[in-house]
């Protein structure tokens, strides 16, 4: 669930607390699950659920309820995620024939990466993202690459808190981690060896629109047979591919 603070008085608060009362891992809830996760009184959550399923924002199934079909039509006139989804895919989808691992991009959002696309095969590596879910900066490598092209507000914020451990192997010092980060700013290229998740390992490489890091690429697999640093020259050069044409097209929207 999410953190954020809503109005409750509102209308619009508790449309808020209803929406952010699913997970990423929720396909349907219950009016009593959600009563439980938004303190909403069940009948006045009642009526707010009722509003929102004749709107398409809810739909009914069974006794509960699940995220609608207004919601994912909204999401996909989303300009920036749209285009860069438009002209990310097809390269993606490249780098997948030619490493027949699994292709992750991934933006920058806070302290967090949100994985808008992954494309995989019947062996892909059972790595913990999933599109539209996220996962901390520190302990992936699309979210090392961004971090490290990021502004030194958001590093400091990031290498002053305390990090998680998701694994022995992740790092959670911020000597380290900070060393880590500077050499993937000269370098453009970031590497995950079981940091996120026992078995996987990672290459990643920002994409750039212009001079600004926009997104990142990766490709992953299982660490028993993949090795990153064998497939950084495709994935800097999918990532470089991607930004070149968000450039061009940018420009052309300008003329």
């Amino acid at each position: 669930m999410s953190d954020q603070e809503f109005d409750r008085t509102t209308v619009l608060g508790k449309v808020m607390m209803v929406l952010h009362g699913f997970t990423i891992d929720d396909s349907t809830l219950s009016l009593a699950e959600l009563a439980r996760r938004t303190s909403i009184p069940k009948g006045t959550l009642h009526r707010v659920l009722t509003d929102m399923v004749a709107v398409r924002m809810l739909d009914r199934a069974g006794t509960g309820y699940r995220l609608g079909g207004s919601l994912f039509e909204l999401g996909m006139r989303a300009s920036v995620e749209r285009s860069l989804l438009e002209v990310a895919i097809p390269f993606m989808e490249d780098l997948y024939v030619r490493t027949h691992e699994t292709v992750h991009l991934g933006v920058l959002e806070g302290t967090e990466v949100v994985y808008l696309s992954k494309i995989g095969g019947h062996r892909q590596a059972s790595a913990p993202s999933r599109i539209g879910g996220r996962m901390p900066v520190h302990c992936t490598a699309i979210g090392k690459v961004l971090l490290a092209h990021a502004d030194s507000a958001l590093r400091e914020q990031v290498l002053s808190a305390p990090l998680a451990r998701y694994t022995p192997r992740t790092i959670i010092l911020p000597g380290p981690l900070g060393a880590q980060l500077d050499r993937i700013a000269a370098e453009g290229v970031a590497y995950e060896y079981e940091e996120s998740a026992t078995g996987i390992v990672c290459v990643a490489a920002p994409v750039r629109e212009s001079e600004n890091v926009v997104a990142a690429i990766s490709v992953t697999g299982p660490s028993h047979r993949f090795r990153p640093d064998n497939h950084t020259s495709p994935v800097r050069a999918a990532a470089e591919e991607i930004g070149a044409t968000l450039a061009r097209r940018s420009r052309l929207l300008r003329n």
